[in-house]
Formats: structure tokens, sequence, C-alpha cells
């Protein structure tokens, strides 16, 4: 007998928090630890009304995840990759990011060719070494759009870009928010907290 082997295709939608597909969309799935809150409200409006989902919305003051996950992502500053060659390569560029031509510093510190060097890392890390820069440059920026109030064009530069235009469009793109509408998003809630927290000391760390 000959044996039947069935596939499905999955289709990862990065860029939002809750995906509602098959026959009649009966499979509803959410992503982040608190996009069941999303689930729940979709649930709401979905077999009740969208009136009383709204109402349970402004009762729990709950925030839709409207902008996807984009926004709460990080890329991770430490070795990903068992490529060892690579893998240096990765922590050495988490603290030299903005400078000039960083693919090419890469490029020597590896002692690959160019073309090997490229290749190898694309399977390591599953992004061109240029996108791999182009990602951490706004995961740096994101923590000086919480923290300070600096200028847009001043973040541009302290993260490696000449042009604040194209820093601004290359933020929209990985992030989903421009630079001014994350520092209102996270910037505000950092405010919020660090009055509290900041003052009282750190926790000790066990040895």
């Amino acid at each position: 007998m000959r044996s039947c082997r069935s596939t499905a295709v999955v289709r990862v939608r990065a860029r939002r928090t809750l995906v509602a597909a098959g026959d009649g969309q009966r499979l509803v799935m959410a992503g982040g630890g608190t996009s069941w809150l999303d689930l729940g409200l979709w649930l709401i409006a979905r077999f009740a009304s969208v009136v009383d989902a709204m109402h349970v919305a402004r009762l729990n003051l709950i925030d839709r995840h409207a902008v996807g996950q984009q926004p709460f992502a990080r890329l991770a500053k430490s070795r990903q990759t068992e490529d060892a060659v690579i893998a240096r390569c990765q922590v050495w560029i988490a603290d030299h990011y903005k400078q000039t031509a960083p693919v090419a510093a890469m490029v020597k510190r590896s002692g690959l060719p160019e073309r090997s060097f490229k290749r190898r890392f694309q399977q390591a890390t599953g992004m061109a070494p240029l996108e791999y820069v182009h990602t951490l440059r706004p995961e740096e920026a994101k923590q000086m759009l919480e923290a300070g109030d600096g200028s847009v064009e001043a973040i541009a530069a302290e993260v490696g870009y000449e042009d604040a235009g194209f820093f601004a469009r290359l933020f929209r793109r990985k992030v989903g928010l421009t630079p001014g509408q994350y520092r209102r998003r996270f910037g505000g809630m950092r405010r919020a907290l660090a009055p509290e927290f900041s003052a009282r000391p750190s926790p000790a760390r066990r040895t």
C-alpha cells in the first residue's frame, strides 16, 4: 500500500498580532503574550457585536495592537549562529554598527573572500550582511527614541546614517511606525515607569 502524505502551507504574517484563517475563519491565532486581548476583542465582535467589543475595551483600558508586532521586536545582539566566524562578526557589529562601510569591515575581519563571507552570513543569519546592519541600526535607534529627546536627524547620525530621510523611511519599513510615532508610544511608557523604578536599587544577582 502506498502511503499518502499531505502537506500544508503555512504563511507567517510577522506584522500582524492576530490572524483568522480557514473555512469560515474558524482557525484564529494570536501572536505575542498579550495579543490574547486582541483575540478576545475579535471574538466578542464576531459573536456579539463590534459595539460590545468596544465597550469591553473601554472598561478594561485595552489598547488594540493595530500596528502589529514589529514595533515590539528586538534583534538580539549576542552570538546567534554556530558558524564561529560569522558569530564573531555579529558580536563585533553589535558595538560598531555606525561605522562607515560596515559590511566591508566585517569581510576584512572574517578573513574570507567577500562572496564566501556574504554566502555564509546569509546562511547563518537568514539575512544579507547589509540587511542585518539595516536591521540592527533601527534597534539601537529605538532605545534612543525611548530614552531621550534627541532629534531624528541626530539619532540618524548616531546610528550611522547621514541622510535622516533615508533613516526615517527605513525605520518605518522595519518597525511599522515613524520615529516620532515610536517615541510617543514607547518613550511615554518609559518616562511613566522611570520615576518610580529607576530610583530603586537593582536586585542582587545570584552567583
